[in-house]
Parts: C-alpha cells; sequence; structure tokens
C-alpha cells in the first residue's frame, strides 16, 4: 500500500495498526444526567459566568494520572457561560440524576447494529478530564456492549460502546484562562471503539464512514458541525501508541494516518542520530533575560523573563522536518503552547526574528554550548516560562527513546499537535450519585432501522443516480421521499427534497428555516398540478423570506391558480393569431402552439395543466371551424 505524500511507505512493514473512536451525538429530548434541553445557545444569550480552578484527584488506588498532572501544572482558570436553561447539576452545585433512558435505549439499538454483546448491568464511572471542559473535573461515562464488528469488504471488530456525557464547548482560548460555554455539556453520546484492526489510511477512512453511516441510519442523531468526531489510535513498530483528538472532517482522515506515521518514523530516525552523536539533556533551566535587555525582538521586548534551556547533540536536529511543514522544534513550541506562552525560538531558526547574531552567541556563552548543541528558548511570565521548559526538557529526554505515548490535537491539513501526555487507567473511578440499570430481555426487544446505504440502493432502482440516491437516502425527509414518490417521478421528489435546496444554499439562502412541512407542501402543489416543478424553487425562495405563508399566496407569487386566467387569455389570443396553421393543421398544431406556450410559462404552470387548457381550448377551435 503506497501513502500518497511523497515519501512512499509500506504500512505492512511498519506494523501500523489503527483503532477509531467515534463521538456521536445524541438526539434525544434532555441531557444525559438532567432534564435541560440539548439545544444550542448562542453565547450572546448567556446571562450568568463563573470560574474554576481544577486539581487532579487520586484513584483509589492512590495513583494519580499523568494527564491530570500537566493540567494542573498549566495553573488554567476555567470560565463557564450559563443560560436561562443551565441547571445546577450542570454547574456541579447538586448530584446528577438517574441516567437518561431515552439515551440508554438508542445506545441499546446502536450496539445491537454492531452486532455486540451486551453487559448485564449498567454501571456509570467518572473519567478524570481536568482540562475545564467538564465543570466537575471528570466525565461520565458507562460501557454498554462489548465485541461486535462491522464488514467493510472485512471484518473489523468493535471493541466497545460507552455512552457519556459531552464536554462543554470552548469559546475561546485566552492562554492563562479558557472560556466554555455549557449548553453542550451533558449532551447523551456513545463513544464507539473498534479494535487496532485497521492496518491502512484508506481503510481507516472506510471504517469511519462505515460506522457514521450506521449512526445516522437510527435517525435518532445529532447532525451538523461538532455532533460527531473521530478519534483515531495509531501506532507503528517500534514507536508508540499516540490518540488524535478531534478529526472531525472524514475527508483528511487517511491523511492524519499517513502523517502520523511520517512522524513517528521521522522520530525514529532522529533518535538513532542522537544515539550515534552521543546526545543528552542539560536538566538546567537558565534566566537570560539579562542578554535581551536591549533586543530588537518586539517578543523578547516585552515578556517578563526569558529562560533558556541546552540540548547537547540536538543541533540541526530541532529544525528537521517531521510533518508536512512541521519539525521537531514545532512540537516543542505545542508544549509552550499548552502552557499559555506564544511558542518557542531555536538555534537551528536563529538568528531571526529580531533576535541578532550576537544576542545568540551569548546566550551559548551563558550556558556553556558546544558545536553541535541547540539552545532553547522561552518567554513570558517567569513561573509559566519555568513550567513549559520542564515539559520541554522531559520531551527531549523522550527523542532519545523514539515516539513517546501522547494525546495530539488534529489540525485542519491532516498534521497534528502535541496536546497532552496519553492518559492511563488511574483516571477511572466509581460514580456513586448515579444508580446501576439492570438491562432486561424487553429492553432488547428493539427494531432494527434499514441501513442508509441499503435505502440508497432502492432508490437507485427508482432511477436516482447512484450519488443522488444516497443523499436522498441520508436527508432528514427521506421518509417524505418514500410517501411523495409514489405520487411523481422520483428524480422531481429529490429535487424538490435534495437538489433546489443545495443549490440555494450556494445561492446564499438560509434553507435552515425550512422544515418537512414547507417541503411538503411544494410536492403538494407539484403533484396537484398547482405549480410547475421548475417552479419549486421560487416557492423555497419564498418561503425562506416568509416561512408562514399560505398554500394560495404561495401559489400567486409564482403565477399558479392566479396565473390560469392570464394562461388562457394568452392562449386565445395565440390561436387566433395562429388560425391559419389550426386551419392547416387541426390537431396536428397542438405541438408547435404548445412549444409557444411553454416559452412564456415554463416554471410559472405545471407542463400538464398548460397542455390541458391548450387542447381544450384547440379541440373547440377546430371543430367550430
Amino acid at each position: 500500500m503506497q501513502s500518497t505524500t511523497k515519501n512512499a511507505v509500506d504500512y505492512n512493514s511498519v506494523g501500523l495498526k489503527v483503532g477509531i473512536e467515534i463521538h456521536q451525538q445524541l438526539n434525544t429530548k434532555c441531557k444525559l444526567f438532567c432534564k435541560c434541553p440539548t439545544t444550542h445557545r448562542d453565547q450572546e444569550e448567556s446571562n450568568f459566568q463563573f470560574f474554576r480552578y481544577l486539581r487532579s484527584k487520586k484513584s483509589e488506588m492512590g495513583e494519580v494520572d499523568k494527564a491530570a498532572v500537566e493540567e494542573v501544572k498549566r495553573s488554567k482558570r476555567f470560565i463557564y457561560l450559563s443560560y436561562d436553561t443551565t441547571c445546577l447539576v450542570e454547574s456541579d452545585e447538586e448530584p446528577p440524576r438517574e441516567i437518561n433512558m431515552e439515551a440508554l435505549e438508542l445506545s441499546l439499538l446502536i450496539a445491537k447494529m454492531l452486532h455486540m454483546n451486551v453487559v448485564d448491568e449498567v454501571h456509570v464511572m467518572r473519567k478524570i478530564v481536568i482540562d475545564g471542559s467538564n465543570t466537575t473535573g471528570f466525565q461520565r461515562t458507562a460501557l454498554i456492549a462489548f465485541d461486535g464488528w462491522i464488514d467493510v469488504g472485512e471484518k473489523i471488530g468493535i471493541a466497545t460502546l460507552c455512552l457519556e456525557e459531552e464536554a462543554c464547548r470552548k469559546i475561546e482560548d485566552r492562554g492563562s484562562e479558557v472560556v466554555y460555554s455549557l449548553d453542550r455539556l451533558g449532551i447523551p453520546l456513545v463513544e464507539i471503539g473498534t479494535k487496532p484492526d485497521i492496518k491502512t489510511p484508506e481503510m481507516a477512512k472506510k471504517v469511519a464512514a462505515k460506522l457514521g453511516m450506521i449512526l445516522r441510519s437510527t435517525g435518532k442523531v445529532k447532525r451538523g458541525l461538532g455532533t460527531i468526531r473521530q478519534d483515531v489510535n495509531i501506532s507503528i513498530k517500534d514507536g508508540a501508541r499516540v490518540e488524535i483528538k478531534g478529526v472531525q472532517d472524514l475527508d483528511i482522515l487517511d491523511k492524519i494516518v499517513e502523517y502520523e506515521v511520517i512522524r513517528q518514523i521521522s522520530l525514529l530516525k532522529i533518535k538513532e542520530e542522537l544515539i550515534k552523536r552521543g546526545a543528552k539533556v542539560d536538566k538546567k533551566i537558565y534566566d537570560v533575560s539579562e542578554v535581551f535587555k536591549n533586543t530588537k525582538s518586539k517578543i523578547l521586548k516585552k515578556a517578563k523573563s526569558v529562560m533558556a534551556i541546552k540540548l547537547e547533540g540536538f543541533s540541526g536536529l530541532v529544525g528537521k522536518e517531521i510533518q508536512p511543514n512541521r519539525r521537531l522544534g514545532t512540537e516543542f513550541a505545542d508544549i509552550a503552547k499548552t502552557f499559555g506562552l506564544g511558542g518557542i525560538f531555536h538555534s537551528d531558526e536563529l538568528p531571526a526574528y529580531g533576535i541578532s547574531e550576537k544576542e545568540v552567541e551569548e546566550v551559548k556563552k551563558r550556558l556553556e554550548a558546544k558545536e553541535g548543541d541547540a539552545i532553547i528558548l522561552a518567554a513570558g511570565e517567569s513561573e509559566r516560562v519555568k513550567k513549559a521548559l520542564s515539559r520541554i526538557i522531559e520531551r527531549a529526554e523522550q527523542c532519545l527513546l523514539g515516539v513517546p505515548e501522547e494525546t495530539r490535537k488534529a489540525n485542519e491539513d491532516g498534521t497534528t499537535s502535541y496536546l497532552r501526555p496519553l492518559p492511563g487507567a488511574a483516571r477511572m473511578y466509581p460514580e456513586t450519585d448515579v444508580p446501576p440499570v439492570k438491562i432486561t430481555e424487553e429492553m432488547l426487544k428493539l427494531e432494527i432501522p434499514e441501513l442508509i446505504e441499503n435505502r440508497a440502493k432502492r432508490y437507485e432502482e427508482l432511477g436516482l443516480s447512484k450519488d443522488l440516491a444516497l443523499m436522498v437516502a441520508e436527508s432528514q425527509f427521506y421518509k417524505l421521499f418514500e410517501e411523495y414518490v409514489k405520487k411523481l417521478p422520483a428524480t422531481v421528489v429529490a429535487r424538490v427534497i435534495y437538489t433546489v435546496p443545495t443549490e440555494l444554499r450556494k445561492e446564499g439562502y438560509d434553507i435552515n428555516v425550512l422544515e418537512e412541512k414547507h417541503y411538503r407542501i411544494v410536492l403538494k402543489l407539484i403533484a396537484d398540478g398547482k405549480i410547475a416543478k421548475e417552479g419549486a424553487g421560487e416557492v423555497l425562495k419564498k418561503m425562506i423570506e416568509n416561512p408562514e405563508m399560505s398554500e394560495e399566496e404561495l401559489i400567486n407569487s409564482v403565477g399558479g391558480q392566479s396565473g390560469l386566467k392570464e394562461l388562457e387569455t394568452f392562449i386565445d389570443d395565440l390561436l387566433n393569431e395562429k388560425e391559419e396553421l389550426i386551419k392547416e393543421r387541426k390537431m396536428g398544431a397542438f405541438k408547435p402552439l404548445m412549444g409557444e406556450v411553454m416559452k412564456v410559462f415554463r416554471g410559472k404552470i405545471d407542463g400538464k395543466v398548460v397542455a390541458e387548457v391548450l387542447k381544450k381550448k384547440l379541440e373547440v377551435k377546430t371543430n367550430i371551424k
């Protein structure tokens, strides 16, 4: 298997293993542990806010999760925007309610669709997460099912399905503080994790697409940006397991896998070179603020302190590319940013950015750096700089070992950025406020819905193209399609509920105001011959401008019923004008006359209606004559 990048990779020889975690919001009436609605709110609607600092907690075994420890060191303040729909459970001022049974039933249905074994009893656990995305400092999660599979040409194992609460929505990261919105917190979410059976980037994309299709086939999951995301676990031989979080665009999932393989291969090569050089890391942090007292660097000039570390034998490697347009130095800069700094400077790229050669030499002198050593500079508030550089020292030491296990963030170009160390088992402990739920045989008597891919095949048989059939099958209005395809051609119905709205969106119309009732009105008007199928776009535009317009107003707006008098007058005048043609050809004149009428009324009145009126008037005319 070849990579699509310039670096060809044999994924079999590097021992690629990929596992995917799908996180999908469920479209339930209430949140998972309270009765609050699951609707999106604009931050401008917030009527109250509060802030918290979060700290780590030991597990029942007395262990502390390393990811939590690093979050505490970042010392960030978390600000929460609340609304008139926010309750005390969401603010962590009151214990959670019992688990949402609607969400539990839906998760059981999904488990059956994935051929999974369901647990006998559902127990809620607490998973420590102190990046501020939960007001409690943990996320509530429950194992629902295990050991299933899907078929994508080969069987891919599904390890677990969990039901958990969605995290807060991040509004802004200000460095030392983060602003979150509570509207999303607590929305029921299923987390589906595959086994590490995926061996190529293309297969990873295929599996994610299949899982997404199965979830949408329930008709009970939320749709739109941010409602579904993929986390990808990737490892190669001699590398490490790395979790890449927040892949929202399925189109770049294969590229993310490719680029992570390239990154791990590059880090293993850097390790080999460092060992060959006898490299090591000086653990001391040097205060070099004095060196930059009169610097021309704007960043260093306004910083409260400037500090440096020395990496012996790292010269030329800090600037080495390990992913497209990302270097080892970028990995270090990612860490600095998580501590609220703007980034770092390193000697492989200096002098530059207003930092002079003289200043670089002076720093090297103070650190007793030799040729072949690399220097890392960081600037900002003293304590944050120290914590950031301490963590970068740890990361540099890991370069001598190879690839560190860590959690990374997906970037839009397919590359990834450092987030935090990979969490361990120490972050899980029981939730004592939510009672367990016993799963009964009655609860498992659920009807499996038709898969979207099977529905699309049926629609192809009705005359739709493969792509259009899939789009209509995916649409939330597919039931309306099935109802009206009995009265109108499939292509006409598909055009009304999918093609025309898509065209209107591109023109800048807000089609989100259109509901099923609006499309139903348009289809009914076409089926009744009150408007032409070509007039669907104009009617939908009118509905977008005024969703409450009556049928009569809509018909009049596109020259429907009120246009019949105009049509009849036009045909009468045309028949008088074409008397010679009618006298000569009688009913044979129908076709050319129909062409003349449709030039004027196409899109305004249905062609069948035009034909009926013209035919009747022509019959009268020929009989008289």
